[in-house]
């Protein structure tokens, strides 16, 4: 399974996933800045793989600081966190991850500089562990929900690329056809980014899974004429109401399955849920470049400078959605009430 991020002591390692499926290529980040920079530009993208790249980067800057005392230091951690927590609005994992590195620096701060070092670079470490385990739980519950014989709907990549390793969306599938079940994957390609087409496929390619891509206009058409047993998605964050926020399309696509009676289910784990907000009205919507909608890896599409927008989510409400999966079980609605449960008892 590809490896989509690793530290290497003095760096963080990224496969860059903006040139899939063409070329496989790992990049080599030295500081904080490199790092930001990569979630920011989508080097690296996923909730999940975004919360572990915050937590090295975090830990690479605290590593680099030339600062000889705290008092210096806490300015400087403080500086890296902002600039992390800047670099994409609408994942809560990559502010999960951040607070979680403040906890440790303030747990280990009467420790003095080396102590502290040692336990961001140990908790970001634990982080992607983590991950990797929930992955693997969410892909045990899910698998049960995946009929044998089925044909899934995907939108966007929830794979191993999009986490730190399996999947979530993606390790369902992974999960079910390891359980021995025939599974067929369609793939939306997600414009504009082209996730699926580029990274879902990429990853379904590598593991023998059959699919298909398709256009993200037809996937209404497949919806109504038969051709797919259940949808299931990622998320960036999940209200506590059970509205999620996943790529730009997800709402379309859920609407569709409803209006043709086919499960809708989402995969994400326990910290993608952001309970401090009722419902997915208050979650942020990041509006991206103009360009990735303008051309195509450098190929034009519009008029130059022609008028875009680009907002990279959209909310689905929680009305369309028949269950989330999630590391420590399986919410179904009433999901204020479910989801909160599942999170009380981590």
């Amino acid at each position: 399974m590809v490896e989509t991020i690793e530290w290497q002591g003095s760096a963080v390692i990224m496969i860059d996933q903006r040139l899939l499926p063409s070329k496989e290529v790992y990049n080599r980040y030295t500081d904080y800045q490199g790092v930001a920079d990569a979630i920011r530009t989508m080097v690296i993208r996923g909730a999940p793989a975004i919360g572990v790249a915050a937590a090295m980067g975090i830990a690479l800057g605290v590593k680099n600081a030339k600062a000889r005392d705290m008092q210096n230091l806490d300015g400087q951690f403080q500086r890296i966190c902002d600039e992390i927590s800047s670099t994409r609005p609408t994942a809560v994992n990559l502010f999960w991850a951040v607070e979680r590195m403040k906890i440790v620096y303030r747990r280990m701060r009467s420790q003095g500089i080396e102590a502290v070092r040692a336990a961001l670079v140990d908790e970001s470490l634990a982080m992607k562990e983590e991950d990797i385990r929930a992955n693997r739980e969410m892909g045990r519950f899910g698998q049960e929900l995946i009929p044998s014989n089925a044909h899934v709907l995907t939108h966007c990549n929830a794979g191993a690329l999009a986490t730190a390793g399996y999947g979530t969306a993606l390790g369902v599938i992974r999960a079910a056809v390891e359980a021995g079940k025939h599974v067929h994957v369609f793939v939306d390609e997600t414009r504009p980014f082209l996730q699926g087409a580029r990274l879902t496929a990429w990853e379904l390619d590598k593991d023998h899974i059959p699919a298909t891509v398709i256009t993200d206009s037809m996937a209404g058409h497949f919806l109504q004429q038969g051709k797919i047993d259940c949808v299931i998605v990622g998320a960036d964050r999940i209200a506590a109401n059970g509205d999620v926020a996943n790529k730009i399309g997800t709402y379309s696509v859920a609407v569709l399955a409803k209006e043709n009676g086919i499960p809708f289910f989402v995969a994400a784990p326990l910290s993608t849920l952001d309970l401090s907000i009722p419902d997915g009205s208050h979650i942020p919507i990041e509006e991206r470049d103009p360009e990735e909608v303008r051309q195509i890896q450098g190929v034009p599409l519009t008029p130059p400078g022609f008028p875009v927008a680009n907002p990279a989510f959209d909310i689905t409400p929680h009305r369309y959605v028949g269950a989330i999966i999630t590391n420590r079980g399986v919410a179904r609605p009433p999901f204020s009430e479910n989801l909160r449960l599942l999170a009380e008892a981590t």
